[in-house]
């Protein structure tokens, strides 16, 4: 009798070691289910806080053909001037890159100089002020603004 006491002592052990093992299972689950949900539903503050810890760089991308007439509203040269004015007002600085782009509408090929201009240390107001002057003088009807996060440093050497 002993022995049939002490292996069902041991099955009933058995059985209550795997009932805390699956419940320990149950509750790990729950936790990283309950996290999982925290982060995908992070409230606007934490969210603007990242962004504003982190470095953005915004990068704008202004056609010089006007709305309308898909013409040039300025000559290439005359374009980028007529840009930097507007962008030494609005920010002390900037980076601007030429380019051309390209796209067809209504079976008619048009393409436009373009200018790619890269901003760091602002904030997007700003950058939404130099839309709309651009808007205005290069006669668009929009700007396209990326909003990037990044890293930034000046590094100036060892």
């Amino acid at each position: 009798m002993k022995g049939r006491f002490s292996s069902c002592s041991a099955a009933t052990e058995g059985k209550k070691m795997t009932e805390k093992k699956g419940t320990a299972a149950i509750v790990l689950s729950l936790i990283a289910i309950v996290l999982s949900l925290a982060a995908l539903f992070r409230t606007p503050a934490v969210q603007n806080q990242e962004t504003e810890s982190g470095d953005v760089q915004y990068v704008m991308f202004l056609g010089t053909n006007g709305k309308d007439t898909n013409e040039p509203v300025f000559a290439p040269e005359e374009a980028r001037e007529k840009a930097e004015e507007i962008l030494l007002k609005h920010f002390g600085g900037y980076t601007i890159q030429e380019a051309h782009g390209g796209w067809i509408d209504g079976g008619k090929v048009y393409s436009e100089y373009s200018l790619v201009i890269y901003l760091s240390d602002t904030e997007l107001n700003a950058v939404h002020a130099a839309a709309d002057e651009m808007i205005e003088v290069f006669d668009q009807s929009s700007v396209l603004i990326q909003t990037n996060r990044t890293a930034t440093e000046f590094y100036s050497g060892q």
